[in-house]
């Protein structure tokens, strides 16, 4: 038994594994050092790309960091697998404990996703004015996970990215003009006529409204009144009125305040509902 175990041929088998291990183990090495000087080269030009591209911050630094784990991964396994080690095994354990991550951080991913998008695609940017997720206020601050908005009374509202990535929302920020429209109801009877010109009259005295076409906005347009409804308790008059994004509300309640007192001074009535209640005393018992 002893002398099989120590036998030539023994000798000669562990000499032979020896001088292959040796082998892999130098072209491991060489591949350890080309392969971390190509991640660095790749780490760079990936940069470059970046920047190139204008990448958010935020955005940049989480890029950077899944490109590298990627690339130092992949150079691993390779490494394993010239040394002549099953690399299945590995592969396995990694593929079942990232599954096992994504499920218990599903929706934490999600906001992530909805973060990338929202960086790359940019349908908002900080500073703008959106409405989403039952929500209206100015970007503070555009997050990996989350999106900081505060709104008009000065209240900090956190929106995680993954509903605003896939929800409905409303850039109010994009175009450069607004348009204001408002309703106006007056009591039957009312000259329509002296109506449209008494308000149109209000829209022409702001210096804010637009009163015509501009060159750099193909819907912008001058004023406009018109009635649009035959109401229970009188006539409804809408009026359209441009504006620069900026004088949004500045020339909403300079409208809606100007309109009131001045058509009210001229002896113009605005109705509004009325019920009227009639209490009757209980019948008297016959005798």
């Amino acid at each position: 038994m002893m002398d099989k175990l120590f036998s030539p041929e023994t000798y000669t088998m562990l000499g032979q594994w020896a001088l292959g291990f040796c082998k892999n183990l130098l072209v491991a090495i060489i591949v350890y050092i080309v392969g971390s000087w190509m991640i660095k080269w790749l780490k760079k030009l990936f940069v470059k790309m970046l920047e190139s591209s204008k990448v958010d911050s935020t955005l940049y630094s989480f890029l950077t960091s899944i490109v590298s784990v990627v690339l130092w991964f992949t150079l691993i396994i390779v490494i394993i697998s010239i040394l002549g080690i099953e690399t299945s095994s590995f592969i396995a354990l990694f593929a079942s404990a990232g599954v096992a991550i994504g499920m218990a951080l599903s929706g934490t991913l999600q906001n992530f996703a909805g973060g990338v998008m929202i960086l790359l695609f940019k349908p908002f940017k900080v500073g703008d004015y959106i409405e989403a997720q039952g929500y209206a206020g100015t970007v503070k601050d555009i997050q990996i996970f989350n999106t900081i908005i505060r709104t008009n009374d000065a209240q900090t509202i956190i929106i995680p990215n993954g509903g605003l990535s896939t929800g409905s929302l409303k850039n109010y920020s994009t175009e450069p003009y607004r348009r204001v429209d408002l309703s106006f109801q007056f009591a039957y009877g009312t000259d329509l006529q002296q109506v449209k010109d008494a308000i149109q009259e209000i829209q022409h005295r702001n210096s804010l409204i637009l009163q015509g076409p501009v060159s750099d906005s193909p819907v912008v347009a001058a004023p406009w009144i018109g009635l649009s409804k035959l109401g229970e308790s009188g006539v409804e008059v809408n009026t359209r009125s441009w504006c620069k994004g900026s004088d949004y509300w500045a020339v909403y309640f300079y409208l809606n305040e100007t309109v009131y007192q001045e058509l009210k001074e001229k002896g113009f009535m605005f109705p509004f509902n009325r019920m009227d209640v009639n209490i009757l005393s209980p019948q008297k018992e016959k005798a």
